[in-house]
């Protein structure tokens, strides 16, 4: 939920979520269309279909168990290396490195004081945490917090940082002089473009449409605000064939819509 979201944003929904389905088989024996519905506000929908299968494979292959083994995790729909960390870590105490956008920034600046590839960030996370935290849990979050207030992208914050006397980029000169190591470094965020107007505005439009009811084809083109066009077949295309949206009974709607009797 995280993901691209404001944690202020995050923080009932995320309630409200767990609220709805308590346990992995809820969420499992769930329609994709409940999930969808309970996910409103959230955006990225993709991310809710991912954990909807997430927790079907874990209620059918794991007997309703989350897995605590990164394999199985990194096996799931939707999960990646970090996710699957941060479960290990935050869920079962695990002593691994999550990296993070801030994670990395960190690891850069104050560690290594030079640009690091994607697996050598890993590496150094995973290092760090075997070898300084008897609580692999509050060491990482004290690693993403620092990142994401103190040692920030554009402007760090050095004067309150309470690691700058052992800061290597510091010690280098930085931020007043020489290159920002984290700048070079592979683990970064990705430029966002203009979100009114883009795929992911019409696509939003449409699901939030759709989770209020099924949607006759002369009504879709007002639900996802674009004209009747190849733009918006193109879309209408690539919901299907993620699974977010049918075509059933005539009309468009999320899949396991119940239909009124």
């Amino acid at each position: 939920m995280l993901q691209q979201t404001q944690a202020a944003r995050v923080q009932p929904a995320y309630r409200a979520f767990l609220r709805r389905f308590p346990r992995v088989t809820d969420l499992a024996q769930a329609t994709l269309a409940d999930v969808l519905t309970a996910w409103r506000g959230l955006g990225y929908n993709r991310r809710a279909r991912n954990l909807h299968r997430a927790a079907s494979t874990i209620a059918e292959e794991h007997g309703g168990a989350v897995p605590g083994d990164l394999r199985a995790l990194r096996a799931l729909p939707g999960v990646g290396d970090y996710t699957a960390r941060a479960v290990l870590t935050f869920g079962f105490g695990r002593a691994e490195g999550p990296v993070d956008t801030n994670v990395a920034r960190v690891l850069a600046r104050a560690i290594a004081g030079e640009p690091l590839s994607r697996r050598a960030v890993q590496h150094l996370a995973d290092r760090l945490v075997a070898a300084s935290a008897d609580d692999p849990a509050t060491w990482n979050h004290a690693l993403m917090d620092l990142g994401a207030r103190v040692c920030t992208a554009r402007v760090p914050h050095c004067g309150i940082c309470p690691v700058a006397a052992a800061c290597r980029w510091r010690a280098a000169g930085g931020p007043r002089g020489g290159d920002d190591p984290a700048a070079a470094s592979a683990v970064r965020p990705r430029p966002q473009g203009t979100f009114a107007g883009s795929d992911r505005y019409h696509r939003g439009r449409l699901i939030d449409s759709l989770r209020r009811s099924p949607l006759d084809p002369d009504a879709v083109p007002g639900a996802a605000r674009l004209p009747a066009g190849e733009r918006l077949s193109g879309l209408l295309a690539g919901l299907e064939q993620e699974g977010l949206v049918e075509w059933r009974a005539g009309s468009l709607r999320l899949p396991g819509t119940r239909t009124a009797s």
